[in-house]
């Protein structure tokens, strides 16, 4: 006979794709007690008789039974495709709920969706979060950086689960706090997944040139990056990709990189945070053209079919390898540092659009262990952050300030070379870009807006009157003094 236990489950999950799973079983190795759903049945059976066996998860097969199978208030962690299903999800939970109860997206849902959601759910008398998990599915069984936003209320409930299964750095602190209001923590994670575009970008630029322009092989390479990860470089990223370099493909003997076609998906997350920072008005273009490159990576047949067609020059390199190797490492630190500064610069944006109270030093706390951005220098982010807690920009903290000087000739330098050679790096060159615009007293903005005074009388601010006083002027002579409204900064 069937023992049923009737003993109330601390918190409910549902989804059971590679990420729920991983997630239930460390949210019950910590000693929490978990409830199970999923829309297709067999695979609530298939992970109960599975993974799941002989532990303190039950597997439930409605959604009525899995929230009478928990205790209050109700913590239920929705891990599925963004977007309409998790509406769907939504309503199909609220009928079945009571007050105080909490509803948790895991998934990777827009910012704006979640600001939406968190009001429809608080107008109910329930309590929403939007929370940010990175990792994969070894983060999540083993410990993610969680990013959690919402309401307030919920975080009380919600802490000892989530700090327990989150990423812990040395000294045991968890990869996890309370981010802030309705979509804070989905805005922090799709900031996380831009600045992880850019991190990307940067390294295959950085392979690139060691390949096409250098001529080194994969093993070479490795041999590279498994230097640099003892250093400033030291990340995730930087780790895994010196494994990939190592790894032999089965079937032909080669390097598995070397047999991998070059075309690179996105779930979308790049693309919101581009789309965010245009919408925001603030300078992204690193984390912009790491969206762009995939986007040309994904129309093979075109390239192949151009390279037939369009000339260039052909990489030839005469300078010394070792020497040019370390200016590459400078430039991808540099790159690297200004990526970083964008997603900051968009952080405090948003935060001002959106009322949030964001810790941008505890931010940069959250991705030390656990996410795919985790990396050495994070802690340099928090320190800044601590020393200045209102810091306009990362390039102006006197590490980071000292950083890009040590580094700029040899940033310069390779992306020069890689121009002149052919080779594309454009995650490099708008870093520079940005670097260069950024420390520019004077932009040639002047002649734009002149420009635009001439065809729209968009009015201009004047270098010898104060801020704020807007004139137009007739250009031609035909105009009239009629004007268009001041211009938007």
């Amino acid at each position: 006979m069937k023992v049923i236990n009737m003993e109330k489950q601390n918190i409910g999950l549902i989804g059971l794709a590679v990420m729920g799973e991983n997630l239930v079983l460390n949210m019950e190795s910590k000693g929490f007690s978990v409830s199970v759903f999923n829309r297709t049945t067999s695979k609530v059976e298939a992970f109960i008789s599975g993974r799941a066996q002989g532990k303190n998860i039950r597997g439930c097969f409605s959604i009525e039974e899995l929230v009478q199978s928990l205790e209050r208030p109700r913590k239920i962690m929705l891990l599925i495709k963004a977007g309409q299903p998790v509406d769907d999800f939504i309503d199909l939970l609220i009928p079945h709920l009571e007050s105080g109860d909490i509803i948790i997206d895991g998934g990777n849902s827009h910012f704006p969706d979640t600001i939406r959601r968190t009001k429809y759910i608080e107008d109910k008398g329930f309590l929403y979060v939007g929370t940010g998990v990175s990792g994969g599915e070894e983060g999540a069984l083993r410990g993610p950086a969680i990013m959690p936003g919402g309401s307030p209320q919920a975080w009380l409930h919600i802490k000892p689960i989530f700090q327990a299964i989150a990423a812990k750095v040395a000294d045991g602190s968890p990869c996890c706090d309370w981010v802030g209001d309705n979509g804070a923590g989905h805005f922090v994670k799709m900031v996380h997944n831009g600045i992880e575009y850019g991190d990307m970008q940067m390294i295959c630029e950085t392979y690139a040139i060691m390949s096409n322009l250098l001529g080194m092989t994969a093993k070479e390479i490795q041999g590279v990056f498994d230097d640099w990860n003892r250093g400033e470089l030291n990340s995730y990223l930087i780790e895994i990709t010196r494994d990939i370099l190592g790894k032999i493909d089965d079937e032909t003997g080669q390097h598995m990189v070397e047999v991998i076609l070059d075309t690179a998906g996105q779930k979308g997350t790049g693309r919101w945070t581009s789309l965010a920072a245009l919408n925001l008005g603030v300078p992204a273009p690193t984390i912009a053209e790491a969206v762009f490159a995939r986007a040309i990576s994904a129309v093979k047949d075109e390239r192949v079919q151009a390279s037939k067609i369009l000339v260039g020059p052909e990489p030839v390199f005469s300078g010394e390898k070792a020497d040019f190797i370390v200016m590459l490492r400078q430039a991808l630190y540099a790159s690297k540092i200004c990526s970083y500064a964008q997603g900051y610069q968009l952080l405090r944006a948003a935060a001002k659009e959106y009322g949030w109270d964001l810790n941008y030093g505890n931010i940069a706390l959250l991705w030390r262990a656990g996410c795919i951005i985790r990396a050495q220098f994070l802690d340099n982010i928090k320190e800044a952050f601590d020393k200045q807690p209102d810091l306009p920009n990362l390039l102006l903290d006197d590490y980071f300030k000292k950083a890009i000087e040590i580094s700029q000739d040899g940033w310069r330098s390779v992306i020069a070379t890689a121009i002149q050679s052919g080779i594309p790096v454009p995650a490099f060159t708008s870093a520079l870009a940005y670097y260069d615009g950024y420390r520019s007293a004077r932009v040639p903005a002047n002649l734009i807006q002149a420009q635009r005074d001439y065809f729209g009388a968009h009015t201009y601010e004047r270098v010898d009157k104060p801020r704020g006083e807007f004139f137009h002027t007739n250009w031609t002579g035909r105009g009239g003094d009629t004007v268009s409204t001041t211009y938007t900064v």
